[in-house]
C-alpha cells in the first residue's frame, strides 16, 4: 500500500503494546556497567528550573484549595494566545477564550484526541484509520487504538530525511483517516518538516474532513538558523481541522510541571473539552500560573537554546563522521546508525556493559510491519539533557565504542 506500513494486530508496534523503556529494562536487566551510567534514554530535560517557578507557585499555594476549570484558567489561555501570536506569523489572533485549553502534559491530549476525533468526524466507514509517522511518539499508537482505529505508521527513513511522505497517501486512504498526525521537529531523529509541505497535507487533510494534530513540543529546540513552522501559520484564518500540542517540558525544562495546552479548531475544542470533562485529569490552578508565567518569558528559553546548541557542537566534533552522524534540524536527540556495530539492540546492549550509557535501541521507537521492516531498526536514541561534562563525556564514550 503506497504510504506506508500498515500496523498489524500482531502486538509488535512498541507503543501499541509494550513501553519501550519497558523493553530497554528487560534487555540490560543482569548486565552490570562497565562504567559509571550515564543515562540519555530518556528525553527528560535536567537544565536548571526558572527562577520563577517557586515564587510563583508560593503566592497562588491557596488555589489548591479549589478545583480548576477543565479548559484552563483565563490567566493561562491568554497568557498561550499571547506567546502563539508572539512566536508565530499567524494569520490572524489566536482566541484564548474559544481556540485554546489546558492539558495535564501534551501526552494526555495527544491521545485522548484521537479518541474525540474518532466521534467528531465525519464517518470514516467500517475501517477508519489514524496516521502517524514511523518511528513515533508512544501516546499517538495508542490512542489510535483506544479510538478504534487502525494505525497507519509512515516510515521516515533516511531516504526520505527522516520525514513521512505525506505526499504519498492516497486520497482513499485519507478518506478514512480521522487523524493525521505531524511531529516536527521530529522525535526521534529531529528532522523539521518544510512548511510547503506542512501546508500540502493540511489542505488535503481539510479538503477529507480529516483532523491534523501536530505534536509541537520541540518547537523552541532549533539547532540551526531555521525556525520551526507551526501548523497554525499555514491556516488562511480558519484553524478548522488544525489542532497544536505543545508544553513547558522541553521549552522550560519542566517535565515534571505536567502542564501544556492544544489550540486550534475552536468548534472541535468545544467537543473535546466536553469529553475531557469525564475524562481527563484537570490541572491545579497554582500549576497554571507557573505554565502563564513561563509562556510570558523568553530569557530561559533562549538559554535552553544556547545549551543544547552547545551539546551539539560537542557531537560535531567529538563524534565525527561515526554512527553515520549529521547534526539534526531540533529536538535534542541524536540518531545514531548502528547497523555495521551489530544492530541496535546489540549496540544498546554493548554500550551498557562496556560504556555505562544507556540508549534506546531504535527498533523500540517504532511500528515492525509484518514484513519485519522497521525505520527505527539500526539506530539508536540517546538524549542530550544533561549538562555540558556529562554530555562530552558520553559522547566521548560514544565515540570509543564506534572506534
Amino acid at each position: 500500500m503506497a504510504g506506508g506500513n500498515r500496523a498489524g494486530t500482531d502486538g509488535r508496534a512498541t507503543s501499541g503494546g509494550r513501553s519501550g523503556f519497558v523493553r530497554l529494562t528487560e534487555l540490560l536487566t543482569g548486565i552490570e556497567p562497565g562504567k559509571t551510567p550515564i543515562n540519555l534514554s530518556v528525553g527528560e530535560p535536567h537544565h536548571p528550573m526558572p527562577d520563577f517557578v517557586g515564587p510563583v507557585l508560593t503566592r497562588h499555594l491557596r488555589d489548591f484549595g479549589r478545583y480548576p476549570m477543565t479548559r484552563g484558567a483565563e490567566s493561562f489561555r491568554v497568557a498561550v494566545a499571547a506567546w502563539l501570536n508572539r512566536r508565530y506569523k499567524l494569520p490572524r489572533p489566536v482566541d484564548p477564550e474559544r481556540e485554546v485549553i489546558v492539558l495535564s502534559g501534551s501526552r494526555e491530549g495527544l491521545f485522548l484526541a484521537a479518541i474525540a476525533a474518532r466521534r467528531y468526524t465525519a464517518d470514516r466507514g467500517d475501517n477508519p484509520a489514524v496516521l502517524l509517522p514511523n518511528p513515533f511518539y508512544m501516546a499517538y499508537f495508542a490512542g489510535a487504538r483506544a479510538a478504534g482505529c487502525e494505525p497507519i505508521a509512515l516510515p521516515a527513513t533516511r531516504a526520505t530525511n527522516f520525514l513521512p511522505d505525506y505526499d504519498a497517501v492516497p486520497n482513499e486512504l485519507l478518506a478514512r483517516t480521522v487523524a493525521v498526525y505531524l511531529c516536527s521537529p521530529a522525535n526521534p531523529q529531529g528532522a523539521v518538516l518544510p512548511r510547503e509541505a506542512i501546508a500540502r497535507i493540511v489542505k488535503r487533510a481539510r479538503a477529507a474532513g480529516t483532523m491534523i494534530f501536530a505534536d509541537e513540543c520541540y518547537s523552541e529546540i532549533w539547532l540551526g538558523d531555521e525556525v520551526p513552522t507551526g501548523v497554525l501559520e499555514v491556516a488562511d484564518g480558519d484553524f478548522a481541522n488544525i489542532l497544536t500540542f505543545n508544553s513547558l517540558s522541553k521549552r522550560s525544562s519542566l517535565p515534571g510541571l505536567r502542564c501544556g495546552f492544544a489550540a486550534g479548531d475552536g468548534d472541535f475544542l468545544a467537543a473535546f473539552t466536553e469529553f475531557r470533562n469525564v475524562a481527563a485529569p484537570q490541572v491545579p490552578v497554582p500549576i497554571q500560573e507557573v505554565a502563564a508565567a513561563a509562556y510570558g518569558d523568553e530569557t530561559h528559553v533562549q538559554e535552553n537554546r544556547r545549551l543544547y546548541r552547545a551539546k551539539f557542537d560537542l557531537a560535531d566534533r567529538i563524534l565525527g563522521q561515526r554512527y553515520r552522524y549529521h547534526r539534526p534540524d531540533g529536538g535534542f536527540f541524536l540518531w545514531l546508525d548502528v547497523t555495521k556495530l551489530g544492530g541496535d539492540e546489540a549496540a544498546a546492549r554493548d554500550l551498557w556493559r562496556k560504556s555505562g550509557v544507556r540508549v534506546v535501541p531504535g527498533s523500540y521507537l517504532g511500528h515492525t510491519a509484518p514484513d519485519g521492516s522497521n525505520p527505527g531498526a539500526g539506530y539508536i536514541r540517546a538524549a542530550l539533557v544533561d549538562d555540558l561534562a556529562s554530555t562530552e563525556q558520553a559522547l566521548h564514550r560514544l565515540a570509543e565504542y564506534a572506534g
